[in-house]
């Protein structure tokens, strides 16, 4: 018997996340938030409305208004201390639109890693596979984060600090939430954000993606007890296990970074094996050298195309390939 996907992270404060992206609705259930803590359904929303798709040229266009119910657990403008349960009902869900990916495994999404972990998977938009799963995870943070600020006073702040080659110049000491919110790419760095937006809508034209590092201060963090030497790399572990499957390389920057993010997306991608939707066998998983072969021309891939390949075309998803099989 496979075992079942987890959907549940944390000890005092239990997040799970339910729902696909072509479901019914999204959401997410927070247990061990203690009572008594104001809340306000509108601090919810206004992170939910910063993740929302379609807010600018450089996300996804989705139609979707991401419009939160929390239906448990508050009372009053107060918590309970029982679970609180947010619900985010989708409105765009067409999964028509994905008919034509049915047996085929898109580049660069988790299609193949699912199947080749669970031996099943939901074709239309990744299922739970899909960024549209973290908004449980955004609501849960902002939950969170207005605990962590009522009973200790601690601050967190994140933002974009590079896309591909392009680093931003940020003083984690002085950066606001004004400042990352100055523009779309969330970077507090005006001309770092601008060549950012460029490149991101130039790898669009391109059919790719770009990668990117994320960083995060805690300001207000109480001194903890130096016995525990793992704290770092536990940190860092949960956190990026919190992040679903990108479409371009990411990462979690603690201590060190990861020289992968500052791929395109076309890069990183691993092929897919050529009998889809089959149990993927350990020859197939085994991703090809980079850079790529030689280009072979083949009816479904104009020439010269640098992914074409021995089995199926496979790339024509990302690049928007029109002779696909």
């Amino acid at each position: 018997m496979l075992k079942g996907m987890a959907s549940t992270f944390g000890t005092l404060f239990r997040v799970t996340t339910f729902g696909e992206s072509h479901g019914g609705a999204v959401g997410v259930v927070v247990d061990g938030c203690p009572p008594r803590l104001a809340l306000d359904l509108a601090e919810v929303q206004a992170d939910l409305d910063r993740r929302r798709p379609g807010q600018s040229r450089l996300v996804t266009q989705r139609a979707e208004s991401d419009t939160a119910e929390i239906v448990s657990g508050v009372f009053g403008g107060y918590t309970t201390g029982t679970p609180i349960a947010v619900l985010v009902r989708n409105k765009d869900a067409r999964s028509e639109a994905y008919e034509h990916l049915r047996d085929v495994y898109r580049p660069s999404h988790a299609d193949y890693t699912y199947d080749a972990k669970y031996g099943f998977r939901d074709w239309t938009g990744g299922g739970r596979a899909s960024a549209r799963e973290t908004i449980g995870r955004v609501a849960a943070a902002a939950i969170a984060r207005k605990l962590l600020q009522a009973a200790a006073g601690v601050e967190v702040l994140g933002w974009v600090q590079s896309v591909h080659d392009i680093e931003a110049a940020v003083d984690p000491g002085a950066v606001t939430r004004d400042d990352v919110e100055a523009g779309p790419t969330r970077c507090p760095d005006p001309a770092a954000a601008e060549q950012m937006v460029e490149a991101i809508e130039a790898a669009r034209r391109d059919g790719n993606s770009l990668g990117g590092v994320v960083e995060c201060v805690c300001r207000g963090v109480p001194a903890a007890s130096p016995v525990y030497p793992t704290t770092t790399r536990s940190y860092r572990a949960k956190a990026t296990r919190s992040v679903p499957p990108p479409t371009a390389p990411a990462a979690c920057r603690a201590a060190s970074r990861t020289a992968r993010t500052s791929w395109s997306g076309l890069r990183s991608s691993r092929p897919p094996p050529s009998r889809p939707n089959s149990r993927p066998s350990p020859e197939a998983a085994r991703p090809p050298p980079w850079p790529p072969a030689a280009a072979t021309t083949r009816a479904c891939c104009p020439a010269p195309c640098p992914w074409s390949r021995p089995w199926r075309c496979w790339c024509w998803p990302t690049t928007g390939c029109a002779n696909r099989p």
